[in-house]
């Protein structure tokens, strides 16, 4: 299986060459690349929408139950991974912290939590709540951590990409999101504010360097779908957080979800000409919680057979979700087949 890890190296044609902007390495050897994380990430995002179906068409409750519980044995794993190699060597977190292109991955770990955390929060109430909070705050640990770094001038121009829409923007989102599943309403309405503010700064940064500095190296153009992942959170957070009917607020969020798809599905072309790796998880998050809000917005509509689309939109995030994770297990059997070939003896 070819692993692109940012930090050093880019993969085209299944060639690796240096990564412009990766050299000298960011962290230690043996680190895990902590754009794995965007498995579970991806999972808790289908999870929370068949949640969002069983409240609203009856679904029952063991896809979710299924997909939050995957989802958490693979990020209980890989944290536990990261956080004892980490500790291990001197430096490991803050050089994965200040890498140019992997940094902003760093908030993948704290987004899962609070994902987890609302969604247990269902049957623990008072642990769950306590546990999401504290995921918030790690997030905001970090958040502030990267943001702080860039502003001192840790980052060109050039090493910009979408992901960093991950902290700030999708990240405040999500803690939005979280605040609501504990009922803390103002909170939850000062996050969004949080997402909305850097979802406009940090959103005209990066679309400058997209239009202006060149093409995204091939391992970093998976991250344009945070394009996507900004407005459906941001949707999703202010329709839990303000249940009842839609305004105007709601309706002008969905316009930007809805363009945002638009330009996903004409990207499709640029997308397939990358070769499948583990990055391509990346793309479910900002599926599933498209799928999300869909059921959401569909249940809160008046349109005559909504049903029939919200079950569509689900289907084929969960669907998109299943061959990605297919072609994950045949690239593993394959790289596994592939090692045993070449330490296999040679004919005499």
């Amino acid at each position: 299986m070819t692993v692109i890890d940012f930090r050093t190296e880019q993969t085209v044609a299944g060639a690796r060459i240096p990564s412009p902007a990766a050299t000298p390495r960011a962290a230690p050897s043996g680190m895990l690349p902590l754009s794995q994380f965007g498995v579970p990430l991806g999972l808790a995002g289908l999870g929370a929408g068949w949640s969002a179906a069983r409240a609203t068409l009856g679904a029952p409750s063991w896809p979710e139950e299924v997909l939050y519980g995957a989802a958490s044995a693979i990020w209980l794993v890989l944290t536990t991974i990261y956080l004892l190699r980490g500790l291990r060597q001197k430096g490991a977190f803050r050089a994965d912290l200040t890498h140019q292109f992997a940094g902003p991955f760093a908030s993948f770990i704290p987004l899962v939590g609070i994902l987890l955390s609302a969604h247990y929060s269902e049957y623990l109430p008072v642990v769950g709540t306590w546990v999401c909070l504290g995921f918030i705050a790690a997030l905001t640990v970090v958040a502030t951590q990267l943001l702080a770094h860039w502003l001192t001038g840790g980052v060109s121009m050039q090493s910009i990409h979408p992901g960093y829409f991950l902290p700030v923007v999708a990240g405040s989102f999500v803690a939005s999101i979280g605040f609501s599943s504990v009922h803390a309403h103002d909170a939850a309405l000062a996050a969004f504010g949080i997402g909305a503010f850097f979802w406009l700064v940090v959103g005209t940064v990066v679309t400058v360097r997209l239009m202006t500095a060149g093409e995204l190296p091939p391992a970093a153009r998976t991250g344009l779908s945070a394009y996507l992942a900004a407005p459906a959170t941001a949707s999703i957070a202010w329709l839990v957080s303000h249940p009842g009917p839609m305004g105007a607020l709601q309706l002008g969020l969905t316009g930007v979800l809805i363009i945002m798809l638009l330009m996903q599905l004409l990207l499709i072309g640029e997308y397939r000409k990358l070769a499948f790796s583990p990055l391509f998880w990346v793309f479910t998050f900002p599926v599933a919680t498209t799928a999300n809000y869909a059921v959401r917005w569909f249940a809160a509509s008046n349109l005559p057979g909504r049903e029939i689309y919200s079950w569509t939109f689900l289907a084929l995030a969960t669907a998109f979700t299943v061959t990605i994770a297919g072609r994950s297990v045949a690239a593993v059997i394959a790289g596994k087949s592939g090692k045993r070939q070449n330490h296999a003896p040679a004919p005499v």
